[in-house]
């Protein structure tokens, strides 16, 4: 069977996050209801719990909404499918012994529920239970479960069990899969580096190593590095590092794992894996990093809980449920996920910026600011002086802004990148009233992003905001279109230009096309009204001129003393920009028609 094939399977059970429906068990009604009468008092206190649960569950608290369930199910004991959701709440937010109790008990009131026995089994494994645990799993009945899963964790209950080769023996259930053949031979080199077998564990992990069709996650790398360490062989270790990524992440954890294997010494280096419980947080992340997909992320979220559970110092594991709470939009609960990380982490550093960013996507811009002016005492780094340059062209500190963007220059790296510095520079001197340095920088990020939608369009669109260039910027408008038609801020700039050149029927599609991308832009309410107005539909201008009325403006562009006059008075004059027609209808004729 390809692995693939298990993603229909598995969400069955699982999928729960997108709505507050019983989507993850195929036998359920779409939401339990308590079965006493709400008009009894008990009634009306487990109603009213269950409500309380079922509005934070559906604003993603899953802590209060596991707390409000439960005391719903202490209320109504009958509601026999309520353990079912307050179990699946309770793992995502790594609660599991908790949760254990509530799978046990959905699967005691006639629940065959296959996570349900994974989460039993989790817990007893960790409390040593490895015979319980074993007999847990045989009791899975879903495909995915029993020839995936259950091999897995089973192993490493066989590890507890000081059985290695019956370890074994489960993970070649694995072997015949060709889409899982990476993951059987991490998992055998583990078993064999735990029990010192040595040969055994080279022969297992060098198959990962020299196999290009394997892929080297950043986990076999650490296992793999550590192994070679202690058998003396460091020169391969470092060996594993060549080509090896190339995110800005991994960058950072790459040079830090390097460093501590130039430095570390074969004979007091400790195995990374020193117990059962921690190879069965491998097999949980084994089975995450399969389902790291959008389809099927709440398999990812799970399993990865349980794998913290079963090693709270797992850090790889904290980032990829970070990320899979970065993808909900849950902000603060990534935050609490990286401050469970150590200073001696290697991914300490870079964890921080990512929480800093999550801090600026909930635009708590005082939080990521005190938080980068913080780093910036212990880190001279280019990637925090960036971050703390948009941070405060965010909060309009435009000249402080600018100080951050040079220091930022000055440290760059990456030559291939150092545009987006420019730009970001070149924003802040126009925002901060400098227009020559802005133009300067702006047309220094031009040419070295090699024509970037970005640059494109901020240099074009300011131009045709000052008159100024009007045949070049509505070439460069046009350009970035064609590069990123669906950018909100680019299809505005496109309709607002031709607004400006007096193409006003044409321009209507385009802003209205940016105005249904991002509603709540205040500046592309304003320019939707103003279009509006040229097309005699005055009263759905005045309707968006009120509404960008209403709106926060961050950038600092939207003139509201104007929209006021607009409102009172409409909009006397048609705009004058000077240009040349035919350069102008010969550009509207290559606008992408997507």
């Amino acid at each position: 069977m390809a692995k693939f094939a298990f993603f229909a399977l598995l969400l069955v059970s699982i999928a729960f996050f997108g709505s507050c429906s019983n989507s993850m068990h195929e036998s359920r009604s779409d939401v339990p209801q308590p079965s006493l009468q709400p008009q009894t008092p008990k009634g009306q206190k487990a109603y009213g719990s269950y409500l309380a649960g079922r509005v934070a569950h559906l604003r993603r608290d899953f802590n209060t909404a596991s707390d409000y369930y439960m005391k719903a199910l202490k209320l109504d004991p009958e509601n026999k499918e309520l353990a079912g959701k307050i179990y699946l709440l309770l793992v995502s937010k790594g609660r599991i012994d908790e949760a254990a109790r509530y799978a046990q008990q959905y699967i005691n009131d006639g629940n065959d529920d296959n996570f349900a026995y994974v989460v039993v089994a989790t817990k007893q494994m960790h409390e040593q239970q490895y015979q319980e645990s074993i007999k847990t799993l045989d009791k899975l009945k879903n495909p995915a479960y029993r020839e995936f899963i259950a091999p897995l964790l089973n192993a490493w209950n066989y590890v507890g069990l000081k059985q290695p080769d019956k370890a074994l023996q489960q993970l070649k259930k694995l072997e015949k899969e060709p889409g899982f053949k990476s993951i059987y031979h991490f998992h055998a080199g583990m078993v064999n580096d735990y029990f010192g077998r040595n040969r055994e564990a080279q022969k297992h992990y060098e198959v990962i190593v020299n196999e290009e069709s394997l892929e080297m996650s950043m986990r076999s790398l650490q296992i793999i590095s550590n192994f070679y360490i202690r058998t003396g062989q460091k020169d391969k270790a470092l060996a594993l590092f060549e080509g090896y990524g190339n995110e800005k992440i991994l960058t950072d954890m790459l040079q830090n794992i390097k460093e501590n294997i130039n430095n570390a010494q074969e004979k007091k280096l400790r195995p990374l894996i020193t117990s059962p419980d921690m190879g069965a947080s491998e097999a949980l992340f084994s089975i995450a990093a399969t389902f790291r997909y959008d389809e099927v992320i709440d398999v990812a979220h799970m399993f990865t809980s349980l794998a913290i559970y079963q090693n709270p110092d797992y850090d790889l594991a904290k980032l990829l449920l970070a990320d899979i709470l970065e993808s909900r939009e849950m902000y603060a609960d990534a935050n609490e996920v990286y401050e469970s990380i150590s200073k001696n982490s290697d991914v300490y550093y870079a964890v921080q910026l990512k929480k800093a960013n999550n801090f600026i996507k909930m635009n708590d811009y005082d939080s990521a600011e005190l938080l980068l002016k913080s780093l910036a005492l212990d880190y001279d780094n280019a990637q925090i002086y960036l971050d703390l340059g948009d941070v405060l062209r965010m909060k309009n500190r435009h000249e402080e802004a600018i100080k951050y963007y040079k220091q930022a220059i000055k440290h760059y790296k990456n030559d291939s990148n150092v545009w987006v510095l420019y730009y970001a520079l070149g924003v802040s001197f126009e925002q901060n009233g400098q227009w020559d340095q802005a133009e300067k920088e702006l047309k220094k990020a031009l040419k070295l992003s090699n024509n970037h939608y970005l640059v494109l369009n901020y240099l074009g669109y300011t131009w045709i905001k000052q008159g100024t260039n009007v045949n070049d910027a509505f070439a460069m408008i046009v350009s970035a279109y064609n590069q990123a038609p669906n950018d909100a801020n680019i299809s505005d700039s496109l309709g607002w230009a031709l607004y400006n050149l007096g193409y006003y029927g044409m321009a209507v599609g385009y802003i209205e096309k940016a105005a249904e991308a991002a509603p709540s832009n205040a500046v592309i309410s304003d320019h939707l009204g103003d279009v509006y107005w040229f097309n005699q539909r005055k009263n759905e201008a005045r309707f968006q001129w009120k509404h960008a009325l209403t709106m926060k403006d961050d950038s600092g562009e939207l003139n509201r003393k104007q929209i006021q006059a607009k409102l009172k008075d409409g909009i006397p004059n048609e705009p004058s920009l000077v240009y040349d027609k035919d350069i102008i209808e010969k550009q509207i004729r290559l606008i992408s028609r997507q």
